[in-house]
């Protein structure tokens, strides 16, 4: 094929992944929203009694959607939201069950996550030891948990969007529950609320606490809201973006085509994204390749190492330092486009001869602005959950035009 006609297909392609995006959203938050609402206040419930969230996973990528929905309730991005226990519980450890078994008790919340391929067996053992012990139970498959959703999609990268949506509306939408003390079993009635800050946001705390319905029927409309708002930001992220992937997407197997490999890094949430972004290219992709990845995010002991005696600043870029040679490449996720241990990270790997990528969101940031990366997807939202949400559908397209 010529260039061109390479170029086009690849540009076909991606708006057939947005357009399979769309839809699945579409369907899934309308078919879903009234239950979510639901489970919103019934995880609100097991909060107010002192439960905590365990996520665990099976595969690699899923297991980096168990550490994300965790470093989102523990550390709340937006301000007046209160941080809730959570744990993810990792491979580094027994199965599954073992460690429910160790640490799970009654009122906790565990949350399965499963690619399709992944082995549901260690899952539905994990969960029914979790129900048996009284904790409510979340799945994204039949693995016998008490809510499960099922994303209306046999495309793992597009399940897995729509699953990390949900996470994140339950995040923010159980808080809705705790400025309605009389709703939470247990808890003393509070007739009249004060909404304060959050005023703009949920005009409906202020409302008189008389029953659950009218409380439950506002979730649900928040969460069409947030379903819709992440399909239009998706569509801003690929559509303004096109140029930016294609050229990333081309770069990317060029480098690694030649023996290159694939570095990446974040903060927070976004160092999950790096975690499923390593996992997806070591794992066989649409045209059969793996390739090689290292995830900056992965090792405690050298981030703590390094943050203790030199500073945070110098995470990533002391590991680009040691990985990185001419040739590779390196992907930089961030909210903001303006985290200082980032920007070190891309300035190290211009200096070394490596191809730079970079997901931002808001404006793009300093990365952006300043054009410290090769190549720069911009989604363009202050709201850092639509965020990083709109960038794993990047991430996952820049995977599939990889091969």
């Amino acid at each position: 094929m010529t260039a061109t006609a390479t170029h086009d297909a690849l540009d076909a392609h991606l708006l057939a992944m947005l357009a399979a995006r769309t839809e699945a959203n579409r369907e899934f938050f309308e078919e879903e929203a009234d239950r979510l609402a639901r489970l919103c206040h019934r995880m609100a419930e097991r909060f107010a009694r002192g439960g905590r969230l365990i996520a665990f996973g099976g595969s690699p990528a899923s297991r980096s959607d168990a550490r994300h929905v965790a470093v989102e309730f523990v550390h709340p991005v937006i301000v007046g939201k209160r941080a809730l226990p959570a744990i993810a519980l990792t491979a580094d450890g027994a199965e599954p069950a073992r460690q429910l078994d160790l640490i799970a008790r009654e009122d906790d919340i565990v949350i399965a996550f499963l690619a399709q391929d992944d082995d549901a067996a260690e899952a539905t053992r994990a969960l029914a030891l979790a129900r048996r012990r009284g904790c409510l139970t979340i799945g994204f498959s039949r693995v016998g948990a008490e809510w499960e959703f099922e994303p209306p999609t046999d495309e793992d990268h597009v399940r897995q969007e729509l699953v990390e949506t949900l996470y994140h509306v339950l995040w923010e939408l159980v808080h809705v529950f705790f400025d309605h003390r009389g709703l939470l079993a247990g808890r003393d009635v509070r007739r009249v609320h004060d909404a304060g800050a959050s005023s703009f946001l949920y005009p409906f705390l202020a409302e008189r606490e008389l029953e659950l319905e009218p409380v439950v029927a506002d979730v649900r409309h928040s969460v069409f809201m947030k379903a819709a708002e992440i399909g239009a930001l998706r569509v801003q992220t690929l559509n303004d973006n096109r140029d930016a992937l294609l050229g990333a997407a081309s770069a990317l197997h060029g480098s690694l085509e030649r023996g290159g490999k694939l570095l990446a890094l974040g903060n927070g949430g976004s160092a999950t994204d790096a975690m499923d972004v390593v996992a997806d290219f070591r794992r066989e992709g649409v045209a059969g390749g793996a390739w090689p990845a290292i995830d900056l995010t992965e090792d405690s002991g050298i981030l703590t190492a390094i943050a203790n005696d030199i500073g945070i600043d110098a995470i990533f870029s002391r590991q680009v330092i040691a990985y990185g040679l001419r040739g590779d490449a390196l992907i930089a996720l961030s909210t903001s486009g303006n985290s200082r241990n980032v920007i070190e990270a891309l300035g190290e790997a211009r200096r070394r001869g490596l191809e730079t990528i970079a997901m931002v969101g808001y404006d793009g940031g300093r990365v952006a602005s300043e054009r410290l990366a090769d190549h720069v997807v911009v989604t363009r939202s202050e709201h850092i959950p639509r965020i990083q949400e709109a960038q794993a559908s990047a991430y996952h397209a820049l995977r599939e035009l990889v091969g």
